[in-house]
């Protein structure tokens, strides 16, 4: 699928992995709109790379379908969605206090959370975009429509300690990728999802030197942390590639993670 001239919509875009992709577009020449929930960083990314910023909590539809409203109305329906809007948060299943042997379990209020941002947030993207989607024409020998590209984690995988909520939500968007590309083959849209390992983004910058030297220490080659246009580079790749669809791709540095 050719980028230029297209337009697209970054979920997450005002820093860390959306804001490299949003920026990879804008290099080939995609208009991009970018929401996140920083009017701060959106705001300046807006400034400096000509993104559109929508402020958007993608937990709510009112506030998803206002952002899609002034996406589109500034560039246009989008043929490209990236899901990057994310979050974590880390809590033993059960546990037993050391201190008292009180006993205390994960809080549930905590756990759907994490589902209702990471996976019902990435879903009710996707659907209103390529309900979207579905108001253009095919194009192109293959009659594509749009791409859409979604972020899960290597913890959809091999969770760690304490991230049952955070895998949950992950694994779920991984095991959506599928269905959803046979959802909207006939219409030409496709839909991918990566996996990304240990990044260097800015939540994992404000982490102490050695412990992002023992987490890059982990990786088994190289011996780093990813880098976000890493990131976004397979992320183009997936929305250029016409026989890119239905696929959960890891991008790791063939990192497993340990239990804790």
């Amino acid at each position: 699928m050719k980028l230029e001239g297209m337009s697209a919509v970054v979920t997450g875009g005002a820093s860390g992995l959306g804001f490299a992709t949003a920026k990879l577009l804008a290099d080939h020449g995609v208009n991009v709109a970018i929401f996140d929930m920083n009017e701060e960083k959106g705001n300046a990314a807006a400034a400096d790379h000509g993104f559109t910023f929508c402020n958007v909590n993608v937990t709510s539809d009112e506030s998803v379908d206002a952002g899609f409203a002034k996406a589109r109305e500034a560039n246009g329906q989008e043929r490209i969605l990236i899901n990057c809007a994310g979050t974590g948060n880390a809590f033993k299943t059960a546990s037993r206090s050391k201190s008292d042997g009180s006993i205390k379990h994960f809080p549930i209020e905590a756990f759907d959370m994490i589902i209702q941002i990471n996976l019902v947030g990435t879903f009710r993207c996707i659907a209103k975009s390529a309900a979207g989607m579905l108001t253009l024409d095919a194009m192109g020998e293959h009659n594509e429509r749009g791409a859409i590209v979604n972020t899960a984690s290597v913890a959809a995988e091999d969770g760690q300690m304490g991230q049952a909520a955070y895998s949950a939500s992950k694994g779920g968007v991984v095991g959506m990728t599928l269905p959803i590309a046979r959802d909207l083959m006939s219409e030409g849209i496709r839909v991918n999802t990566i996996l990304p390992g240990i990044f260097d983004t800015p939540l994992m910058q404000g982490a102490p030197p050695q412990v992002k030297d023992a987490l890059a220490a982990s990786v088994p080659f190289p011996k780093r942390l990813g880098n976000p246009e890493e990131y976004a580079s397979l992320a183009i790749e997936m929305c250029r590639n016409s026989y890119f669809n239905g696929e959960d791709v890891r991008i790791d540095g063939a990192i497993r993670m340990a239990p804790r």
